[in-house]
């Protein structure tokens, strides 16, 4: 292994040969040109290690993070509060340090943690089983419809408009060169999946159909009414969430999910640039052995105490390697964690009541905005935490002139979603946010209408 030691330029050469580029430059040429360094530091010469850092702490802190100011992004990734308990715990050398708890005599702690975390996603989800965790929402999405594939032996996923532009770009290139259709269902007026729509595009070659729920828009879907519909061949119905809404809405798994997905970033984790996420998947006991990853189990030692164990790991770096469900070679151990320790912290009455605040306070700002003259709200469904709005001027003038006062005004739609047009953005509250904080927020988009 030469990981530390300085390549010479014919192994470099070697290297861009193999992977078929000209020059080191290629490899990063998915990076923006705009986010690209030309040329060296413009740092002066001669300086000190000290002086070195505070040049570049100086670069970092014109950086203008979302918790600088009134935050009111979302779009998959959300400012919200983290109880201290969770980064005591998270602290603790016994965990952040541990790794892969494949010897369970010395991995009792971590396995119990794992454990806990299956039982609180599946008690959420309504599903039979969860498992130890994955990267992120989208790959688990990903997963849960390349495992619908392989239960059902189809090759078409049906898919909504409204689902999260970044979901979609992982499904895209997790089933890239394996043979899947992907189908796209429209919204209709109340930004919900089109019904109708969806019962055209399920035929017997559909594996799975994918809902979101709420969905990008924040609308809530009438799940009741769409299993029936997406399952009707034979499909698997595959529900992607978001984990405090089930305090307040019915779980997936009850209302007839095969696999229920999630991004478990609320569950106290910060937005950290858009990671560490959290992968939540669960499923009904039909699919347990396709789960991705690997699952905790309860057991006993000889002398009759309980004790955890790894009970299922079909994983590609396992003896058992050539019947690995997915290439998931490890899992976000710290992070379920996080979200474990924030439920334990929140219990369900704390959890119910997260939710109901949520609600109101985005039912509240709703209200508000859409009684600004120049504003509308386009879609008529039932909001969770986050909606969306279409304003007078353009999304980019109106997020420009509100950092420039403080403000983080929402996420523009205009690129994903080109039949919502320029003018609109997605508008997400948070715990965090008062009735000032929003009236503050309602008030100046009532002062940059024209």
């Amino acid at each position: 292994m030469r990981g530390h030691v300085p390549h010479t330029e014919d192994e470099i050469r070697a290297m861009l040969g193999a992977v078929g580029v000209g020059a080191v430059a290629d490899l990063f040429a998915s990076v923006p040109e705009a986010c690209r360094l030309r040329g060296e530091l413009d740092l002066a010469p001669g300086l000190s290690e000290h002086e070195v850092a505070r040049t570049l702490r100086a670069l970092a802190d014109r950086n203008a993070p979302a918790g600088m100011g009134l935050s009111f992004l979302g779009g998959g990734v959300y400012d919200r509060i983290t109880p201290a308990v969770v980064g005591a715990v998270l602290c603790r050398p016994e965990f952040y340090s541990a790794y892969t708890p494949y010897q369970p005599e010395v991995s009792q702690g971590t396995l119990q943690v794992i454990f806990e975390f299956q039982t609180l996603m599946a008690r959420l989800t309504g599903m039979d089983a969860a498992n130890a965790s994955l990267y992120d929402g989208a790959s688990a999405l990903a997963e849960a419809l390349l495992l619908a594939g392989s239960a059902t032996r189809r090759n078409k996923l049906v898919l909504p408009a409204s689902l999260q532009p970044a979901a979609r770009r992982v499904i895209e290139t997790y089933t890239a060169g394996q043979g899947y259709e992907l189908i796209t269902v429209p919204w209709n007026a109340r930004g919900e999946v089109d019904a109708a729509a969806l019962a055209d595009a399920v035929d017997g070659d559909t594996a799975a159909v994918a809902v979101q729920s709420p969905n990008h828009f924040g609308v809530v879907e009438d799940l009741a009414a769409l299993a029936p519909v997406a399952k009707a061949t034979g499909a698997l119905l595959c529900v992607h969430g978001e984990l405090t809404s089930l305090a307040l809405v019915e779980a997936p798994g009850r209302l007839g999910a095969d696999v229920v997905t999630a991004e478990g970033q609320t569950l106290g984790l910060p937005m950290s640039f858009g990671g560490p996420l959290l992968g939540v998947i669960g499923v009904n006991q039909a699919h347990l052995r396709r789960l991705p990853g690997r699952l905790a189990g309860a057991t006993a030692d000889a002398k009759g105490r309980a004790g955890y164990v790894l009970t299922l790991q079909t994983r590609e770096q396992h003896i058992r390697r050539e019947k690995a469900t997915s290439n998931i070679c490890t899992n976000q151990g710290l992070m379920a964690l996080a979200a474990t320790v924030y439920l334990a912290a929140l219990g369900e009455a704390g959890l119910a009541e997260l939710a109901g605040g949520l609600a109101s306070r985005a039912a509240y700002l709703a209200d508000r905005i859409a009684a600004l003259p120049g504003y509308r709200l386009p879609f008529a469904g039932d909001i969770y935490q986050e909606f969306v709005v279409q304003a007078p001027v353009p999304a980019a003038d109106l997020l420009a002139t509100g950092r420039e006062r403080g403000l983080h005004a929402g996420l523009p739609l205009g690129d994903d979603f080109p039949a919502l047009g320029d003018r609109s953005l997605l508008v997400c509250v948070s715990e965090k946010h008062t009735k000032a904080d929003l009236d503050r927020f309602a008030d100046f988009l009532g002062s940059v209408a024209p």
